[in-house]
């Protein structure tokens, strides 16, 4: 029995939908344990190409189970959306297949409308964030003033909640944020139709996933964003709300970490991020264009440009420490097929000092400056490759030095989009 983790290892968007399409097919169920629509996992099975923001990518895969855990937070339309979307397309023909936490916390109409509001008053300073309201919903899941499913699925409860929080939601928008009040009616009859759907997929998901424990069933915990986004461990104050990290598997699903066997992380061969916060390996120049252009490095969520830039060796081997990865998935391998020479960044110089860890302050972060080694690159097109040693030398040189660097070993390569342009070296649930 193996029940594995998988989580981004950079700054989101590493891959993992990718990835964790390929393990589903040795799991049992698949639930995803943190952050919320802001996220997006992009799927190419055959020629179809597969968006999914809130129900984990295992969903593809007839007969798994597919679980939103207790640390998600959840908007019903988009959930709504997806869940007819997959249907149209002929898949999820059998409801039972997808299972909420009656605990999630349920993301309300002026949680959106604060989080658009407070980034444009914020103006050069702001994070950066989707404006899917993801960050005041888990505002108010700490604050205490959260709006569970299992309280949406009861009228009453659910009335004198939203009442509650529309008086200081309205007073924070017409005071502070210069807009628009909300209407109570219109939000509780509208989510009182959400509930009523929605009610078909409630369980309680830490009891359906103790009992598949007992019964050797094997569970794939699916992350969202990547380690360098996480609230306590990634670039403060340029982060997601929620645990990004393994730690929020736990957290996350009411499984106990003694359940947790074996922890992935998904590294793409170089690195990027969205939004704003400190970058020291970005590459403002036609390097960074043709990674962009090359790597269709696009978000999947917002279709926001992402920035790009030259792997950063600290920030693996600072999110193998946080982790415990047992393992790295690497993922658009490919992407730097044709580049004559490529950089590896081994340190950082800041005041004339060099850095070999990451620095605890921010302020300090923005500054430091990279400290490149430089290997030889390949011309080779790779995606058909399927096995290492098949790959070109100088690639697998690459990927020697990368596990030098980081200090983990490299268990799976992709070198294409495709669940099938792919080489695994190690698969966690044998």
């Amino acid at each position: 029995m193996a029940n594995v983790v998988v989580v981004g290892a950079q700054w989101g968007d590493e891959g993992k939908g990718k990835v964790v399409d390929i393990f589903t097919e040795y799991a049992d169920d698949v639930i995803r344990f943190q952050g919320g629509n802001n996220a997006g996992h992009t799927l190419v099975v055959g020629n179809e190409k597969v968006i999914l923001h809130l129900i984990p990518s295992g969903i593809l895969h007839p007969g798994k189970r597919c679980i939103i855990g207790n640390g998600v937070v959840l908007d019903p339309e988009v959930f709504l959306q997806e869940v007819a979307a997959l249907k149209a397309g002929g898949r999820l023909q059998d409801d039972s297949c997808l299972l909420l936490s009656e605990s999630l916390h349920i993301i309300m109409p002026y949680h959106k409308k604060v989080d658009i509001a407070r980034e444009k008053k914020s103006g050069s300073g702001k994070i950066g964030t989707t404006g899917r309201g993801i960050g005041p919903c888990y505002e108010d899941k700490i604050g205490r003033r959260g709006i569970r499913l299992m309280e949406l699925l009861d009228k009453d409860c659910f009335a004198r909640k939203l009442r509650e929080n529309l008086e200081e939601k309205n007073f924070l928008l017409e005071n502070y944020l210069g807009e628009s009040p909300l209407v109570f009616e219109e939000i509780f009859e509208t989510y009182c139709g959400y509930a009523d759907v929605l009610r078909k997929y409630v369980a309680d998901t830490p009891l359906v996933l103790r009992q598949d424990i007992l019964a050797g069933k094997k569970i794939l915990f699916e992350g969202a964003q990547g380690t360098m986004l996480d609230i306590d461990y990634g670039t403060y104050p340029f982060v997601t709300s929620s645990s990004t990290c393994a730690g929020g598997a736990c957290t996350g699903t009411g499984v106990g970490p003694r359940e947790l066997h074996e922890i992935i992380g998904i590294s793409k061969a170089y690195v990027t991020r969205v939004g704003s916060g400190p970058f020291p390996t970005e590459l403002e120049d036609e390097f960074g264009e043709r990674l962009r252009t090359a790597g269709g490095e696009f978000g999947s969520t917002t279709g926001r440009p992402r920035r790009c830039g030259w792997f950063d060796a600290l920030v693996a081997r600072y999110s193998v420490r946080i982790n415990g990865l047992t393992g790295i998935a690497l993922t658009k391998l490919d992407v730097l097929s044709g580049f004559d020479t490529i950089k590896i960044c081994t340190g950082y110089e800041f005041e004339g000092r060099l850095l070999t860890e990451l620095p605890a302050s921010m302020e300090i972060f923005a500054r430091c400056q990279p400290v490149y080694e430089e290997l030889p690159g390949w011309c080779t097109d790779i995606t058909s490759v399927r096995k290492i040693e098949d790959l070109p030398e100088n690639a697998r040189k690459y990927l020697n030095r990368l596990e030098e660097l980081v200090e983990c070993p490299i268990t799976l390569v992709s070198v294409g989009p495709r669940r099938d342009e792919t080489i695994i070296l190690g698969n966690p649930f044998l």
